[in-house]
């Protein structure tokens, strides 16, 4: 296990989890900034002046490899204070993020300050999915997060897909969650898996979608950010069609969120082209339509956030609802 060391120049990081960026004329794929990570025990030389790094203490680096596609990821592991307070030998839930270089450092400290130890969230394991090694966060993420390929049928000049990043390989990931990082994480931690939690913000939440679509049992929350449901002419659909053609149940708990912005209007913060908050709302409205008794899912259009400022209230609601303290809650 290797300690998790972000240096403070590193950690400026502004929104690693970004999909879109509406220019005016078009919507383009950009590349997240990277958060540099240092993985070794003991005090590194800071980039700026001659300071040690900062490190996130009970934080922990795990590589694993994936048999089916031959790649390396990291995982990153924080447990809660509670976790090494405690000699009952009590299991945890576990939340995973996608996007970690951005969604970790931050779903962590609104455990720490907003969950108040257990009385408004309940304390959880946090497993953090970070690139494959070797993979810039924009070439992991178009590949392992999106379940088709949209290059063969994308317009030439459409800008919103790059032709240099791989697409549509969702199933592979997928896989490599269930067949070598849950039984890692089962061995290695005292993980409850039958309370397991996946957040995903944007190409992260489209994910997220695949998954909840195709084996829905591997989670039993879901909690999708601004999901790309637009992604490759909204291909997540026909997942939808084939699950309800051959499933008469769909037993998971799904809350939804998209900032009050991530629609279509000519001004500023707004999209031109993708309306995320109305396919969030058909997305729910057809999944409600199929009558799953197990399926209890909720949406909510958060006011006065964008595509790039909405997560951290997003997910500081989706928490509160997945994993309730013991509570009464308290702000205090």
């Amino acid at each position: 296990m290797r300690s998790i060391f972000i240096g403070i120049a590193a950690f400026a990081v502004g929104v690693g989890v970004a999909t879109l960026v509406d220019s005016g004329r078009k919507t383009e794929l950009i590349e997240p900034h990277e958060v540099v990570i240092a993985s070794s025990v003991g005090a590194q030389a800071s980039p700026v002046g001659d300071s040690p790094n900062y490190s996130l203490p009970n934080t922990n680096v795990h590589l694993l490899r994936s048999e089916k596609s031959a790649r390396t990821y990291p995982i990153w592991v924080d447990v809660p204070a509670s976790y090494t307070e405690r000699g009952d030998g009590k299991k945890y839930p576990i939340v995973f993020v996608t996007d970690a270089g951005y969604s970790f450092p931050l779903v962590r400290s609104i455990r720490n300050l907003l969950g108040q130890r257990g009385r408004n969230i309940e304390d959880f394991i946090l497993v953090g999915l970070a690139p494959a090694e070797g993979d810039t966060s924009a070439a992991s993420r178009s590949r392992d997060y999106t379940p088709t390929n949209p290059l063969p049928s994308a317009k030439a000049d459409d800008g919103t897909y790059n032709a240099q990043l791989r697409y549509g390989e969702a199933i592979a990931y997928r896989d490599h969650l269930e067949s070598e990082v849950f039984p890692y994480i089962e061995k290695h931690y005292r993980a409850d898996m039958r309370r397991k939690v996946l957040a995903g913000h944007s190409l992260g939440g489209l994910f997220g979608a695949y998954v909840l679509l195709t084996k829905p049992a591997m989670f039993q929350h879901y909690i999708l950010s601004s999901p790309s449901l637009w992604f490759d002419a909204k291909s997540i659909l026909k997942f939808e069609r084939d699950y309800a053609a051959q499933h008469r149940d769909l037993d998971a708990r799904v809350s939804i969120y998209a900032g009050s912005f991530e629609t279509i209007r000519a001004e500023p913060r707004y999209f031109k082209s993708v309306d995320i908050v109305e396919d969030m709302k058909r997305f729910k409205k057809l999944l409600e339509s199929r009558r799953y008794s197990g399926l209890r899912i909720d949406t909510k259009v958060i006011a006065d956030e964008d595509h790039l400022t909405v997560y951290p209230s997003a997910i500081g609601r989706g928490l509160l609802n997945a994993l309730p303290g013991f509570g009464p809650y308290t702000s205090g």
